[in-house]
């Protein structure tokens, strides 16, 4: 029976491991781009289904570790919009995979809070079943008040998407005289947005795009590609991944300071999004 963190999941070397890496620069958010289910199911002749099974217990275990190394931000691509033009078995098959496993994370909400994993689903859910997007705000409700691990999964997602429903909220808020024109700049689209920029993406498989996945936030951040299959992952891989960013980083850029009114606004903008997850329970 596989968990959302995987409790055991490093020997007492890896540990030590950890601990001399945590002596540099730890990236503060790091995101996934889980590639390669697919390739390992062929790879290893199961079901593609095995394959994303076997994908979500890989990011049980990859949670654990960043917790361990102090990570307290973790993104990652799950599902994409495009992905809806998959067959119709695949396609129903990874719904089932998420219904399955948004349901046993409100079964171990007990052991999530204790964790303080909090967890924030991002993309266009108006397109998931509705049975599917009552459970996934259930979740985020919660667990929206634990504080030390936030992970977003980007689900039903693409970058674009994102972008254009951010500029529609601000050209909404424009007319509705929140905010004025002269408001409307790259900061307040930056806090618009439902993802926050990552220190360091990592994509696996081989792969080398970055398929319409968090274009607007990733201009400073340090890009990491690998060989290795996303359910073959290891600490090791996560390590190495690290590394790299710590040779590769720039100075952190200071965070965004708004005006009070885009602030208001932005404030106004997250309250609403709880209030449709509320309704989408009931």
């Amino acid at each position: 029976m596989s968990t959302w963190v995987n409790e055991n999941s490093v020997t007492f070397f890896q540990l030590f491991c950890i601990k001399v890496v945590k002596c540099g620069r730890v990236p503060q958010h790091i995101a996934f781009i889980m590639d390669g289910n697919r390739r390992y199911a062929k790879k290893h002749r199961v079901q593609s289904s095995k394959g994303h099974s076997e994908g979500f217990n890989k990011l049980s275990e990859t949670l654990k570790w960043c917790l361990d190394l102090g990570i307290p931000e973790v993104t990652v691509y799950a599902f994409s919009i495009e992905n809806f033009k998959r067959t119709d078995e695949e396609v129903n098959g990874l719904m089932d995979l998420a219904r399955d496993k948004f349901q046993r994370l409100l079964e171990e909400i007990d052991q999530i809070n204790e964790w303080g994993v909090r967890l924030h689903v991002a993309g266009r859910l108006t397109l998931l079943p509705d049975d599917l997007r009552a459970l996934v705000a259930k979740a985020m409700l919660l667990t929206r008040h634990n504080n030390k691990l936030r992970l977003n999964i980007a689900y039903s997602y693409t970058a674009r998407d994102e972008i254009t429903r951010a500029a529609s909220q601000v050209i909404e808020g424009v007319r509705n005289k929140e905010l004025t024109a002269d408001d409307i700049d790259e900061d307040l689209l930056s806090e618009t947005l439902e993802l926050s920029p990552p220190d360091l993406l990592v994509r696996t498989s081989g792969e080398v795009r970055l398929s319409d996945f968090m274009l607007w936030q990733i201009s400073d951040t340090v890009l990491y590609f690998t060989d290795v299959l996303w359910p073959e992952f290891t600490i090791w891989s996560l390590l190495a991944a690290i590394i790299h960013f710590q040779r590769h980083a720039t100075e952190p850029k200071p965070d965004i300071d708004l005006s009070d009114r885009k602030r208001t606004f932005t404030d106004r903008l997250e309250d609403k999004r709880w209030q449709l997850l509320e309704k989408y329970v009931t």
